[in-house]
């Protein structure tokens, strides 16, 4: 039998690890109350800051953005209160430019005023009408006639899904009520809603920031002996570890994770977890992808760790070099992104120096923010590194965010030159004077596993 002092020493120790362990994870979100607060206030300023400039930039007079309860415009949520969980029956809201002194009129015909920053728009003229029926358009086109625009941007889009919620039947309905001197009118004004999603306020950077270094805390606990003891754990242990802990905190996941595993003596290509649930061995590299969802907001995060084998005190030289090498592919295509600048002149120039540097690697990076996979230029795809047709071809933005996603391939000497590959991904923004930096920081050193 244990003495009570062994006992009581044992649950010191424990007790000091727990909250060790405890002071790595950063101060949580604010409460729900104050997050719907700050929600509101980013609303309000991207509605007054962002809409109008973007409207005046593309030459729209009046855009209209229609959708129905569960089948809602890819744009509907960035325009709406952080309490708003669906549309009303069918909400319609309609912007109208009055010009620079006047401004752009914001009104709602079904749905709600989104605290005070729409106009509920009735008129007593078809008031005793079926308000969400044919009484619904009626009273669109009345607004229309009284305003006059000498164009009407609805959301059409065959490159861009954040630019094409208007669904057919809704379409139909429109074009129907409102007659052929209006659908004549009608413009496919694709970068309105497509930069609107996509260009970040300043004022959201801290609370993605704080986000980034609770995304960061997670991973680090992951991948180490909290969580992994070699021979036992197995990277779908980790995954569901890393999901229970997310739920825990209040936050949402807008992926599952994913853990792969990599072992010398198996070639690229045959990831040990892509054959299934794999028990993690010493000497194993791993990877995790993983992303987070708080305030409407995403993160997207990529990071490598390894397990020590018995007597290491750190990570082969050659394993080393592997996440050198990325860190330089980061470093290069961070360079390349430049407002003005497609995402493919970024990744093709990018990839020819990544070239130039001895480096085998491949770019795969996108926007992010109200979406894991954002609104705004693609900067390739792992499939298509000659650049995207259309998706690619969008300009970036100043005030963006984007994750900086991508992959290398590197032979280890120490694995009889075997090629390791390193997924590596980290959340960057473009700030107003177009410069670009890491939200936190990127990985230089694996976790490692003792």
């Amino acid at each position: 039998m244990k003495s009570w002092r062994g006992v009581v020493f044992f649950c010191l120790i424990a007790g000091i690890q727990v909250a060790s362990l405890s002071a790595e994870i950063p101060p949580p979100l604010p409460k729900l109350r104050e997050q719907a607060a700050i929600q509101q206030e980013w609303l309000k300023l991207r509605l007054e800051r962002v809409l109008p400039t973007l409207m005046r930039r593309y030459g729209v007079q009046m855009w209209l953005v229609i959708c129905r309860e569960y089948n809602e415009d890819p744009v509907f949520f960035s325009l709406v209160s952080a309490t708003q969980f669906a549309a009303r029956r069918r909400t319609i809201y309609v912007f109208f430019d009055r010009g620079e002194q006047e401004g752009v009129e914001r009104l709602a015909l079904g749905g709600g005023a989104q605290g005070g920053l729409y106009t509920v728009y009735r008129d007593p003229e078809v008031e005793n009408r079926e308000l969400w029926g044919q009484g619904q358009w009626a009273l669109l086109k009345k607004l229309i006639e009284d305003r006059q625009p000498k164009n009407i941007a609805v959301n059409i889009s065959h490159t861009h899904a954040f630019s094409d919620g208007l669904s057919a039947s809704e379409r139909e309905q429109l074009e129907d009520a409102l007659g052929e001197k209006w659908k004549s009118r009608f413009v496919r004004a694709e970068n309105l809603p497509l930069d609107y999603i996509n260009i970040r306020l300043p004022e959201m950077l801290p609370v993605y920031r704080q986000m980034m270094e609770i995304a960061h805390a997670l991973i680090k606990r992951a991948f180490s002996n909290e969580v992994i003891t070699p021979g036992k754990t197995t990277n779908d242990d980790i995954v569901w570890w890393l999901r229970q802990r997310v739920n825990d905190m209040g936050l949402g996941t807008w992926f599952h994770p994913t853990v792969r595993v990599q072992r010398q003596g198996m070639p690229f290509g045959s990831i040990l977890s892509e054959r299934g649930e794999t028990v993690i061995e010493r000497g194993d590299v791993l990877h995790v992808d993983f992303g987070i969802t708080a305030m409407r907001l995403n993160t997207d995060t990529q990071h490598m760790g390894y397990v020590l084998k018995a007597g290491e005190k750190e990570v082969p030289a050659g394993i080393k070099k592997a996440l050198v090498n990325t860190n330089r592919m980061q470093d290069i295509l961070l360079e390349k992104i430049r407002p003005g600048k497609s995402g493919n002149e970024a990744l093709a120039a990018a990839l020819a120096a990544i070239k130039a540097a001895g480096i085998n690697g491949t770019i795969y990076s996108h926007p992010i923010g109200d979406h894991g996979h954002g609104a705004g230029p693609l900067i390739g795809l792992w499939d298509r590194q000659q650049g995207v047709p259309g998706r690619g071809d969008v300009p970036i933005l100043p005030s963006t965010w984007f994750s900086i996603e991508l992959s290398g391939q590197t032979e280890i000497p120490e694995w009889g030159g075997q090629a390791l590959w390193v997924g590596q991904e980290e959340d960057a923004f473009v700030d107003a004077e177009g410069k670009a930096g890491w939200v936190l920081k990127r990985q230089t050193d694996y976790h490692l596993v003792k």
